[in-house]
């Protein structure tokens, strides 16, 4: 008769891993003081051996935490913050927690991916503008991690998609429609960061792409990469109207950027539209109160219908994943 199999212990992973037990401890409850080669090891350790810690298997026997956890970099972004409140304003219908888990590195998002599956603090996860490894999604899959994407597909997670370059697309026949010839860019072309998604250059990509099939151009020195920051696009500003051919329509990857844009013409005597159109993208709060054209993402309705799907999967496992594509919409203000 064959033996039970044995449950593998803390000491059967740390034994694989080659660390003491104290740094399993940490990778389980403070990843982000592990250094990445040495969480790595461990978390391999764990995938092969199945291990489950015992406090988590304790919240497996429980009904529920009753908190979703939302993984998010740039959580003080306007266009996050409207995200986090779709996502709350669901939750709170339903009686939820919102637990947020600000991602500031790639440590701190793999820290987070290993290890909210294993301790199960939550019910669910939503993970916005941050991409994911297989490895990371076999890893909530097999620990029965709901989860959804926010502007990520991964084929096997829910997902909710937003087509950038289309939004660039838009702005771009809009200009053309208005009659302008002269065309430029602001927006975080290179941004520092590795762990997050960077829709910027499928914004500028959509853009650029449009122009050139009209038979306009997008020459370098019209296109400027400037951090998210009012401080950084109120130079690139300054840059393109001291140009000797200023661009007559400036397309700002961010409605936050499109404003310092828009600060820095007032203070040069630049009439907006009539000597410069200036279009943004997300369509935060603010861009109305400014009369700002832009490009609606439909920021609350994607972090709503993220926290919708995600309560629904938590009732009933079963449901075929869904890939939900949000149309983008031009809203034309007074801007351009």
């Amino acid at each position: 008769m064959t033996p039970p199999k044995k449950t593998p212990t803390i000491y059967d992973v740390a034994k694989l891993a080659g660390v003491s037990i104290a740094t399993i401890s940490r990778v389980l409850n403070s990843p982000d003081k592990v250094n990445s080669e040495t969480h790595k090891k461990v978390m391999n350790a764990i995938d092969r051996l199945g291990f489950v810690p015992k406090a988590e298997a304790r919240v497996r026997a429980m009904q529920g935490t009753g908190r979703i956890g939302v993984l998010t970099p740039f959580f003080t972004a306007p266009s996050f913050v409207q995200r986090l409140r779709g996502v709350a304003s669901s939750l709170s219908k339903a009686n939820y927690e919102l637990v947020i888990y600000p991602v500031d590195s790639l440590d701190h998002l793999q820290g987070h991916l290993s290890s909210i599956p294993l301790m199960k603090n939550v019910d669910g996860l939503i993970i916005m503008s941050l991409a994911i490894e297989d490895t990371d999604a076999k890893r909530l899959s097999a620990n029965g991690m709901e989860t959804v994407l926010i502007e990520y597909k991964h084929r096997g997670m829910n997902s909710i998609i937003i087509d950038d370059e289309h939004g660039g697309s838009l702005v771009a026949e809009h200009l053309i429609n208005k009659g302008h010839k002269t065309f430029a860019f602001i927006g975080d072309i290179e941004p520092p960061e590795k762990f997050s998604i960077h829709p910027v250059r499928s914004r500028l990509k959509g853009y650029k792409t449009t122009l050139q099939d009209a038979g306009f151009s997008l020459s370098k020195s019209y296109i400027y990469s400037s951090p998210y920051t009012q401080t950084e696009a109120r130079q690139a500003a300054e840059s393109l109207f001291q140009l000797p051919k200023p661009p007559t329509a400036i397309f700002a990857a961010s409605d936050f950027q499109a404003l310092a844009v828009m600060k820095v013409a007032r203070q040069l005597g630049i009439k907006i539209p009539d000597d410069a159109a200036v279009v943004g993208f997300d369509d935060i709060d603010v861009a109305e109160h400014v009369d700002l054209t832009t490009i609606n993402q439909h920021l609350d309705e994607s972090g709503r219908l993220a926290a919708e799907i995600l309560l629904a999967r938590i009732s009933e496992a079963g449901r075929p994943l869904r890939h939900i594509n949000l149309p983008l919409t031009l809203i034309e203000r007074s801007t351009a």
